[in-house]
Order: C-alpha cells, then sequence, then structure tokens
C-alpha cells in the first residue's frame, strides 16, 4: 500500500534510510497522486511524473521544479532508485550482459544488442521462469518471483542511462524475450508498458515494444484487449502436438490447436503482424517436413517467422543445427511466409536467446 507524504511548510522528517526508501520508478500518475497527498495541487503530480520518467533523474533531490520542501519530505520516504549493476559481460561483438541485483536480494538479467541501425533491450519479467522448456538455461532455474512493473521498466532506464540512449533520437527497441513467461505477470507487464509508451515520459512507440510467450491461450486474450499493449511474439518450436509437448511442458494445457486458435482470433492493429519464433535444434524439430508442417499451422495468418538456431548451455541435451540446414528450413518457410533468421547476438557471453542463467562467464569455458 503507498503512502502519502504529509507536506507542512518548513517542516522536515527524519530521512529513511536508502534500503528503507521506497522506489517511486514503476507508479503511474493516479499512484505518484496518492504518494504526494490530497493538499497537493494536480500539477505537482505530473512535475513528478515528468522528472521520473521523461527527464529520468537519478536522485529525486534533483527535481528543481518541486519545492525543496516537498522535495525533502519525499526523499524521507522515497527514492528513484533502480536495479543495481552487480555484473557486466561484455561480448566480442558489441553486446551487453548485465547483472542486475533487486532490493530483496535476488537478480536478474538484461541484454543490450547494439547494432548501426537500432538499439534492442532485452529485459526480464520474472526471476527464473516456471515454463520449463527443454532448450532453455533459463528453464533450469526455475521460477523465483515475479517482477514488479518498476523493476521491469527499470532494466529499460537503468541501460539507457549507462549507455546514453534517448528514446527521441534513436531507433530504440524494447524486447521482454529475458528470464521468465511474461504473460503469467501480466499485470505487471501491462503496467509497465503503459510506462514506456507513455508520450510524456519515456516515449517508447509500441511498435518498437514485443513480448513473447510460450503460448499462455487465456492471458492471450487478455493481452488483445489492453489498450496500450505491446507486440505479441509466439515461442512456437514444433511443427505437431506430440512434438511440442516434449520440448514446451505448457502445450499439455494449452493444445497447439488451442493456441493457433488464439492466434487466428487476437486483434492485430493495421501496422501489426504477429511474430512465431521457432528455435532450431539439430536433428529434432528442424528437417524439411517440420517446415512444410509449420507453413501449413500458420497459413493464413498474417505473420512472419523468426527463426533461431539454438544457442547451446551448460544441461541443454541438444545440438546447434549447420547454417546449411538453418538455410534450408529458411527457404521452404521463405516461399509462402516472410521468414527470417535471428542472428545470434552474445553467444559467447551467455547473453543470446535462451541463455540468461547468471552463468558466470569468467568461470565457464565458452566454445
Amino acid at each position: 500500500m503507498l503512502q502519502s507524504v504529509k507536506i507542512e511548510d518548513g517542516e522536515s522528517a527524519p530521512a529513511a534510510s536508502q534500503a528503507e526508501r521506497t522506489s517511486l520508478i514503476g507508479l503511474e500518475l493516479p499512484e505518484l497522486a496518492a504518494v504526494l497527498g490530497p493538499n497537493q495541487p494536480a500539477f505537482r503530480t505530473r512535475q513528478l511524473f515528468d522528472a521520473l520518467y521523461r527527464q529520468q533523474v537519478a536522485d529525486l533531490s534533483e527535481i528543481s521544479s518541486l519545492p525543496i520542501s516537498l522535495r525533502n519530505q519525499i526523499l524521507s520516504c522515497y527514492s528513484a532508485d533502480l536495479p543495481a549493476i552487480e555484473h557486466r559481460y561484455d561480448s566480442s561483438d558489441g553486446t551487453k550482459r548485465y547483472l542486475l541485483g533487486l532490493c530483496d536480494g535476488r537478480t536478474v538479467e538484461a541484454v543490450l544488442m547494439p547494432e548501426e541501425t537500432r538499439d534492442t533491450i532485452c529485459i526480464s519479467s520474472q526471476v527464473g521462469c516456471p515454463v520449463d522448456c527443454k532448450f532453455c538455461l533459463t528453464a533450469l532455474m526455475g521460477l523465483e518471483r515475479n517482477l514488479t512493473a518498476g523493476e521491469i521498466i527499470g532494466q529499460v532506464l537503468l541501460i539507457m542511462r549507462e549507455n546514453g540512449l534517448k528514446a527521441a533520437d534513436t531507433r530504440l527497441n524494447v524486447v521482454m524475450m529475458g528470464m521468465g513467461e511474461p504473460l503469467l505477470n501480466l499485470d505487471a507487464v501491462l503496467k509497465a508498458s503503459r510506462l514506456l509508451c507513455d508520450s510524456t515520459g519515456i516515449a517508447i512507440s509500441p511498435k518498437r515494444i514485443t513480448v513473447s510467450t510460450s503460448g499462455i491461450v487465456p492471458k492471450m486474450d487478455e493481452l488483445g484487449r489492453a489498450a496500450v499493449r505491446p507486440k505479441l511474439a509466439i515461442s512456437l518450436n514444433a511443427s505437431t502436438e506430440e512434438q511440442r509437448q516434449e520440448l514446451m511442458p505448457i502445450t499439455r494445457k494449452y493444445h497447439l490447436a488451442e493456441l493457433m486458435d488464439a492466434c487466428r482470433r487476437y486483434p492485430l492493429r493495421t501496422w501489426e503482424k504477429l511474430t512465431f519464433e521457432y528455435v532450431l535444434l539439430g536433428g529434432v524439430n528442424d528437417s524439411d517436413a517440420d517446415a512444410k508442417r509449420v507453413v501449413r499451422l500458420l497459413a493464413n495468418l498474417n505473420c512472419k517467422v523468426n527463426l533461431i538456431a539454438l544457442n547451446p548451455g551448460p544441461g541443454i541435451p541438444f545440438e546447434t543445427p549447420s547454417d546449411h540446414r538453418v538455410a534450408g528450413f529458411q527457404a521452404i518457410v521463405k516461399a509462402s511466409l516472410p521468414c527470417f533468421v535471428r542472428k545470434p547476438r552474445g553467444r559467447d557471453i551467455f547473453a543470446a536467446c535462451g541463455q540468461l542463467k547468471r552463468v558466470n562467464t569468467e568461470l565457464v569455458q565458452v566454445e
């Protein structure tokens, strides 16, 4: 529950320690108004929102638009703290993997993938993941807890600050494809999305934010009803029900046919396509027959397919297919649907898709 700050002229409250202060990052306007209390005019709430999300102040004492007395009162209980960088791993291709500490001592990971024409920030929605996909390192962690909206957008704000990124002057993309199944933490994901997209704040276009799901059918319907929402990507990874149940046990609850029905009724916006992600596992789901089944499965959907050759890791019992096999699979799908091969980024530091498991690459021999 939020606690409002009672403001009296000339009054000074004892400051809480840094550890006792609650971060305001992740709060929307009504919640910030509750923090300030009923005696403050509405424009003060707007000033605080602007400082947190558009100016992205690191310290509440820097909010010069607020009276000093009000700043001091807010500082007695609150901060603008973001997750803390515990370690950063730098790839030979420019990718950066961040191990981020949370206020309860748990850690998550986020990744920056810089390119000439755009920058992509991959963020987590949970600490660990409960879905147990058999080709994913994060699945080996299990689920520790959901992230709050503030912890979700805090990853974005931190990486923007650390790398001098601005939503207004760069092609900045955000993908919720890190640790966790975002649709199992949908309330926080949608709240974070509203804050990321708010034109008076961080101001990232919803066209540049993507959320990936393993196929939580009821939550896909709920996502589709949201007024502000990211684009949707579906992690497919198999061409038959039996194959998908083996690779993605969530399919035993939400069957492939149900998932395809949910995709067909998903309310795409005029500019939008569904994205299907398909991790290619050597000798398992990468045959020509698999490719032809994928084409039939996705027929009549407004979609594109992203192929991902398996990113290996300790404890993963699959092999990466050859470039030749990847190209052959793509050629079959591409004859009917837009189909792209996702270039692996940060594989040498365990930052690529499916590799986030808090691996210390200083202690692991990376092939």
